[in-house]
């Protein structure tokens, strides 16, 4: 990956000069002799304005990455990820709402998991964990609502079996964009109720263009509501 130069506009944060002087250090501890230079500056109007422009997604690319009605199974490459089995139950303990879970693992998974029940106002008070060939999960939860009660309302039930397969089956939603000789690669994520993205989503992402030697030109970052659900989009320009 090649940085020829970076220039970036902080909301105000790096607003002492000692703040400013260490984020220029780690960043040329990290790229070294890559980077040319680097600016930290206030936002501007005209920043703000691009930027509301470029939060922008056309209606295709937003049915696209964003589509509740996906099919159950997809195909990538050679291997076929089935669509994450949940059950629940309210059979086997007297306090508790057993959710059994059967996924293909990925990064994250446990993160996934509470960060949805956590958005539900559900409680866990233990759980286990077993894997299977190194590719599948199996959890089962003893879960409670906030008021310590059993989930025995099907339509609360059926409302987080829902949320859990959509977010289970797509962590994360990437579309590649085509703009002329120029290529643009938009990756979006889960926002949790508390405002905060998945962690470590710039890194990773950032990490696999290094690895196909992808020069990154610029990146942009953005919430987008669709339905009730909040995502951060992160527009990579190749």
């Amino acid at each position: 990956m090649t940085w020829y130069s970076s220039q970036f506009s902080i909301r105000g944060l790096l607003h002492t000069e000692k703040r400013q002087e260490d984020t220029h250090d780690h960043l040329k501890f990290v790229l070294g002799d890559a980077m040319i230079s680097s600016e930290i500056e206030m936002v501007g109007p005209e920043t703000t304005a691009c930027l509301q422009a470029a939060s922008f997604l056309p209606d295709e690319i937003t049915e696209e990455m964003f589509n509740m009605d996906k099919a159950d199974e997809c195909k990538i490459g050679s291997a076929a990820f089935r669509s994450p089995s949940i059950i629940m139950d309210n059979s086997l303990s007297p306090a508790h709402t057993l959710v059994q879970i059967v996924c293909q693992d990925h990064k994250g998974l446990l993160y996934d998991i509470m960060r949805t029940l956590k958005d539900y106002n559900i409680q866990i008070s233990y759980g286990r964990l077993t894997t299977k060939d190194k590719t599948e999960c199996e959890l089962d939860l003893f879960i409670m609502q906030v008021d310590g009660k059993k989930i025995v309302d099907s339509s609360k039930q059926n409302a987080l079996c829902s949320r859990l397969r959509m977010e289970l089956s797509r962590p994360l939603r990437v579309a590649v964009i085509s703009r002329g000789p120029d290529t643009e690669l938009l990756v979006a994520n889960p926002v949790e109720l508390s405002g905060k993205g998945r962690p470590l989503v710039f890194y990773d992402i950032t990490l696999a263009l290094k690895m196909l030697n992808s020069v990154i030109f610029s990146v942009i970052s953005f919430k987008h509501a669709i339905l009730v659900l909040v995502q951060y989009v992160h527009k990579y320009a190749l």
